[in-house]
Formats: C-alpha cells, structure tokens, sequence
C-alpha cells in the first residue's frame, strides 16, 4: 500500500491540549499553587465570585418574640409573668360586689328577710367578683365574674 503524498501519516494522536484547543494563557477556573505552597489546597485562596455582588456587610437582626398563652382567671390566686412589670408573680385578690351578690340580695329581700339579713351576701367573698392585681407594680391583670 502506498500513502498518499502530500499528507505525512502521524507517529502518534494528537495531545489533550492541541485536540481541545487548551489555551495555557487562559486562566484557570482552580487556583494553581504558587512557589512554596503545598499542592493539597492549605493556604490557597478559592477563586474569585465572578459576576456575583460582594455579600452585604449588613448583619440580620433576628427576633425572638415569647407567646404568652392566655390566662383563666378563677377565685384563686395564679401564678404567671405579669405583662406590665415582667416578673413571676402570684396574683393578689380583691373581692367586688357583683351581679351574683346583687341577685342573692334581692333573691332574699323576695323571701322575707328584709330586715338586714338580705345584706348577708355582701359579706361573703364567694358570691363576689375576683380582681387579679400583680403584687409588685399594682397593675389589673384580670378579673373573674361569678356571672
């Protein structure tokens, strides 16, 4: 067989660089080491964010917000945080005439006892409405009504 003039036959294929067309001066997407630095990456800085703004240097203010559950307010003292002065406290009471002391009133003023013993009621904190009052700064937290 005869080989064609003009075109001689290559010893060997073509490099990796000259088949793809690697261009040395084109810089490298990894960092190459420089002199006196270990090929393992330590000390070497990552590439550069190309197109990419530089992070914000403004730091994220994060709050965190207590969700104090509701309280039910009965004719006994409670313990919890009070809402105005951010203490643990136990709820004071005060004891107040209400619709129930009214009624039991004029339920025995009905019923006869008319002189006086229809004002046994009013003495009687059972029959009362409850206010709730933080111990330490004086503040109504709740009140509880008989009905």
């Amino acid at each position: 067989m005869s080989v064609p003039s003009g075109n001689p036959v290559p010893s060997a294929p073509p490099s990796y660089e000259e088949a793809v067309g690697f261009n040395i001066n084109y810089p490298h997407p990894y960092p190459v080491p420089g002199p006196g630095q270990k090929p393992d990456g330590k000390g070497m800085n990552p590439p550069p964010h190309v197109g990419q703004p530089p992070p914000a240097s403004n730091p994220i203010t994060v709050q965190t917000v207590y969700v104090q559950q509701p309280v039910l307010f009965c004719d006994r003292p409670v313990q919890m945080c009070c809402p105005s002065c951010n203490q643990m406290i136990v709820t004071r009471l005060s004891y107040d005439s209400g619709a129930l002391t009214w009624l039991s009133c004029g339920g025995l003023c009905l019923l006869g006892c008319v002189a006086g013993c229809c004002l046994i009621p009013f003495c009687i904190d059972a029959l009362k409405d409850v206010d709730h009052t933080c111990p330490k700064c004086s503040a109504l937290l709740g009140s509880y009504k008989r009905l």
